[in-house]
């Protein structure tokens, strides 16, 4: 028997929101998908090493070691196994509810990822409409064997979490980078085998995962990253929560909360340090937290305090925070903070001054859900190279992208000119150009990309003598056709016209 693809089960789970539609609003479709994908997983990878514990070990010392939770990565308890809950047939959301609270209780790294989900909805939830969605995931057999390869139940999760991104507008930036912007941020900082990675706004996890994916492709263990993050929206924490697991990735650390009020990534009374910081933080945020910031114990803002209606400079000087002494930044920004004045100006001015900036990259507008400014990715650096200190390498690429429906898009083409520049540090015309801290403080610290590289095409001169012979010379082809045509005409009995 022909085992699930990816393709396969890409469309199963997305013919499970047509279930949804019209039930629930859209942008609560991933919440019900993906707790029932989670919970039919687990299920069916407890009751394949159950009947493996069995046939290894025979039925009396097997049937006493499937009973032992030891055994488990994650321990199925009776009340959350697919089948017990599909004995419902009424107050099926109910049941659903009662399966994760078990699955929570059974296993702490579980501990309120489920249960902010409730199935109890009576109202729009029927147990008519969650009859059907049990029965089209019952069609699934996610267990080990039976899967084509081995990541998938992670890459059709990413899959789900972009079409609803999609799907969601707007909204959907809240919880999803789109992947091509991951994959060059991530190859601008190279995470390698062992180290520390932190993703201060982590929304759904991509960021992390897209990390460990780079580690492996460089022929690195991916097993051997350590994954931290913190995320404010409950709902898209558990998601991370999930995303990471179904990666098989478990060894991580991802907080619930506000990263900028509340950091909980903190060892001894102070921030965790990091050998790489990724994010894609929310663009100006009002209410950031400008209060508890001139409290903040940690000493985070050494280069000021950002005005109260922008917040990217307490997300950039949080991320510097985080840094060990040789560790790298990259994080995705709004323009405004490469000119805006004021107060985010004198914090430009320290970061700069500190030689901690390495690199700004502008990159194409409309790469984003919610919003359509162009936007730039800023490396930050601890322990700069000898030929890069005292310089920034500005990148513009903002012209280079394939035009989407929707959203633009970034080639692959367009990410790997980009690295090799970074990686280079060379002037490229019109592209690239490594600028002094000197010159760019003569700018009064303005890091607009436009000020140090200049795209502008010579204008061509135009010769008068031959534009006025080449008008003369079509005129008196003009007349010659003229002529010709009024004789086609006479012999055709038409007159003139």
């Amino acid at each position: 028997m022909s085992k699930l693809t990816l393709q396969e089960l890409e469309s199963h789970l997305w013919k499970s929101a047509d279930i949804l539609r019209g039930s629930v609003d859209s942008s609560d479709y991933k919440n019900y998908i993906f707790g029932l994908l989670f919970l039919k997983r687990l299920s069916d990878v407890f009751e394949e090493h159950k009947y493996n514990l069995i046939q290894e070990h025979g039925e009396e010392i097997g049937s006493i070691l499937a009973d032992d939770p030891e055994q488990y990565q994650f321990y199925v308890p009776q009340a959350a196994r697919w089948e017990e809950i599909r004995k419902h047939a009424e107050d099926i959301g109910s049941a659903i509810n009662v399966a994760f609270e078990a699955l929570e209780n059974e296993n702490q790294t579980l501990e309120g990822v489920l249960t902010p989900i409730d199935f109890n909805r009576k109202e729009v939830l029927t147990d008519s409409v969650l009859q059907r969605l049990l029965q089209h995931f019952s069609l699934l057999n996610l267990t080990n064997s039976n899967l084509s390869e081995p990541d998938m139940l992670g890459r059709a999760y990413e899959y789900l979490i972009k079409m609803f991104a999609d799907d969601a507008g707007k909204k959907g930036g809240e919880f999803y980078t789109p992947s091509k912007v991951v994959d060059l941020l991530v190859k601008l900082i190279k995470p390698e085998e062992g180290m520390r990675v932190y993703d201060p706004t982590c929304g759904s996890g991509g960021m992390l995962i897209q990390s460990v994916d780079y580690v492996r492709e460089q022929g690195g263990n991916p097993q051997s990253l350590s994954l931290f993050g913190q995320e404010k929206n409950l709902g898209t924490w558990a998601i991370a929560k999930m995303n990471l697991l179904l990666h098989g990735l478990p060894d991580h650390r991802i907080e619930k909360g506000d990263t900028i009020r509340q950091p909980k990534l903190v060892e001894d009374g102070e921030i965790m340090l990091f050998d790489r910081v990724i994010a894609n933080p929310p663009f100006s945020l009002k209410e950031w937290g400008r209060e508890e910031a001139e409290h903040d114990p940690y000493g985070r803002f050494q280069y000021g305090l950002p005005p109260k209606n922008a917040g990217d400079y307490a997300f950039i000087q949080h991320m510097v925070s985080s840094l060990k002494s040789d560790g790298m930044c990259g994080v995705v920004m709004p323009h405004g903070v490469l000119f805006r004045a004021g107060a985010e100006g004198k914090i430009r001015q320290g970061l700069i001054e500190s030689d901690l900036l390495e690199a700004v990259v502008g990159i194409p507008s409309n790469l984003f859900y919610g919003t359509g400014i162009p936007a730039c990715i800023l490396i930050f650096n601890r322990n700069k190279s000898l030929e890069r200190k005292g310089n920034v390498l500005f990148i513009a690429a903002e012209d280079e992208y394939q035009e989407g429906k929707n959203q633009n898009i970034l080639r692959d083409k367009d990410i790997q000119k980009i690295v090799v520049a970074f990686n280079t540090y060379k002037d490229v015309e019109k592209y690239a150009r490594v600028v002094s801290s000197d010159e760019i403080k003569v700018n009064g610290y303005n890091l607009s990309i436009a000020r140090y590289i200049d795209k502008s095409q010579e204008v061509e001169l135009i010769d008068l003598t031959t534009v006025l012979q080449d008008i003369k010379e079509l005129e008196t082809t003009q007349a010659t056709i003229k002529v010709k045509l009024k004789g086609y005409l006479k012999e055709l009995g038409i007159g003139e016209i």
